[in-house]
């Protein structure tokens, strides 16, 4: 049998690294649990498929043959791999988190440079005139990665260091576009998209939220608000006992408790989830969701729905009063989840390496 020696060590060493942290997950601070050892390995999963095109999912609509005949580096030249766009932004987003947390990380130099050639000003101005240089691309990656953009932004914005501030200068195209948008785009959605995967808007506004926030936008934080409370502020009694769909990899009810926790005072929110969620939809949600085939791109989704369950259940907890008797059951199911889902994060098959490491990071670290 013929064994391709570097994509072996790979896989090896990033299970070597979710054994690691699977076996010291629980009872453990998030520095503590995420060592600079740790970072070094799953860097590894972005570092890789930031630059590797192929395989790959465009979501282009074309206009004409001459921009379907176009690579994907000739459409995203700055985020064209990780087999989508939005997941080389997370990837993108990671590797800076990284960098900023762990200055002296042992890839600095390889991380530096992918980040510098992706984030060059002409690379950025073209992936900014994607949305309005073609007749069909203003919905593209709405708004999921429009999201995760706005997260990358935040990311540079709130780290004081030289480079970042380059960077984050070099990204101010894309981000203005996306703000741009957004901006016009939240008075036109009349309902808002329910689903697990990539069009939900309440995790969508989670991370647009934070980033209106952390830049001081008042009106975009406010058409946020305004929004959410439209959507979800008046919901009792959510479905989630029907969660999850087949190929889910956020909450679609979680979520919506992750946005409103951060636009709700305590007290307000406490009252607010009760009647959002009864007590067997909030069963069924602490039940770890089965993975059967991590082969299968669409399946392997549901190793990200229990880390993003993970993230949402311990923001969620952070806001119930000590009294509340889910306070605690959400932060140990919240340990749990991540403890049992972080195995999965390098499985050897690209379907899940390509983004899994992403989640669990910003599991970790928000």
């Amino acid at each position: 049998m013929l064994i391709n020696k570097p994509i072996f060590r790979q896989t090896f060493l990033g299970l070597l690294t979710i054994v690691f942290l699977s076996t010291h997950i629980h009872a453990q601070t998030k520095s503590e649990l995420f060592t600079q050892e740790i970072a070094e390995k799953l860097s590894a999963m972005p570092l890789h498929c930031i630059t590797q095109e192929f395989p790959n999912k465009t979501g282009h609509s074309s206009d004409a043959a001459e921009d379907h005949k176009l690579l994907p580096s000739q459409l995203h030249p700055s985020f064209y791999g990780c087999l989508d766009w939005h997941s080389s932004v997370h990837g993108h987003w990671m590797l800076t988190k990284l960098l900023k947390v762990f200055p002296n990380i042992k890839d600095k130099e390889k991380i530096v440079g992918v980040l510098d050639s992706s984030f060059m000003p002409e690379k950025i101005k073209t992936e900014a005139e994607y949305f309005t240089k073609y007749k069909t691309t203003v919905t593209f990656e709405r708004t999921y990665g429009w999201a995760w953009v706005l997260k990358l932004d935040q990311e540079l914005l709130t780290w004081n260091d030289p480079l970042a501030k380059k960077w984050h200068q070099n990204l101010q195209p894309l981000t203005k576009e996306i703000v741009r948008l957004w901006t016009a785009f939240l008075p036109k959605q009349t309902y808002p998209n329910r689903t697990g995967v990539h069009p939900n808007t309440a995790f969508g506004l989670v991370f647009a939220l934070d980033w209106a926030r952390a830049t001081k936008n008042v009106e975009f934080e406010k058409a946020i608000i305004e929004k959410a409370n439209q959507f979800y502020k008046g919901q009792t009694n959510a479905p989630a006992y029907l969660e999850p769909d087949g190929s889910d990899f956020l909450s679609p009810n979680l979520e919506i408790a992750d946005l409103m926790r951060r636009i709700m005072p305590p007290k307000e929110f406490e009252v607010w989830f009760k009647g959002f969620l009864e007590p067997k939809s909030i069963q069924n949600l602490l039940q770890q969701p089965v993975v059967s085939d991590r082969k299968d791109y669409q399946i392997v989704h549901l190793d990200g729905l229990s880390i993003s369950r993970a993230w949402c259940f311990k923001g969620i907890a952070s806001a119930l009063p000590k009294t509340s008797p889910l306070k605690a059951k959400f932060e140990q199911t919240s340990n749990a989840f991540l403890k049992n889902a972080l195995p999965n994060v390098t499985s050897g098959n690209y379907g899940g390496d390509h983004w899994l490491a992403s989640f669990a990071v910003y599991a970790i670290f928000d």
